[in-house]
C-alpha cells in the first residue's frame, strides 16, 4: 500500500488522472471539493461535491480530478496498491510532482 498527502490550494485541482490497474481510496480530512471521474479524459460525467470527512473510491482506469471549491485548502489524502512512488518521495508542490 501507498498512502499520498495533499494539500490543494484554493481554486487548484490535483490533476486530472487515470490509474490503469490500481483502485484509489480518497478521503477527505479538512475543506471543500469537486470530484469529477469519467471512462474518457474528455467526458468527466460523475461529479460528486465533498467536505471534510468524505470519502471516495476511484475504480481502476477511471479518470478522475479533484478541485478546491472552498475557501480554505484542501486537505486528503490517498490510499492505493502497488505503490507508484518510491519510499519517502516528497513533492512540495503539484509541479515537483508533474516533473518527476
Amino acid at each position: 500500500l501507498q498512502v499520498t498527502l495533499m494539500s490543494i490550494k484554493v481554486g487548484e485541482d490535483v490533476g486530472l488522472e487515470r490509474h490503469d490497474d490500481t483502485d484509489q481510496f480518497l478521503r477527505v480530512e479538512k475543506g471543500r471539493g469537486l470530484v469529477q471521474m469519467g471512462h474518457n479524459s474528455n467526458e468527466l460525467n460523475v461529479e460528486h461535491r465533498v467536505e471534510s470527512d468524505s470519502a471516495i473510491m476511484v475504480p481502476a482506469g477511471m479518470w478522475h480530478n479533484i478541485t478546491n471549491i472552498g475557501k480554505t485548502p484542501l486537505k486528503l489524502y490517498s490510499i492505493y496498491a502497488p505503490p507508484e512512488h518510491p519510499f519517502g518521495t516528497i513533492h512540495r508542490t503539484k509541479e515537483d510532482d508533474i516533473h518527476s
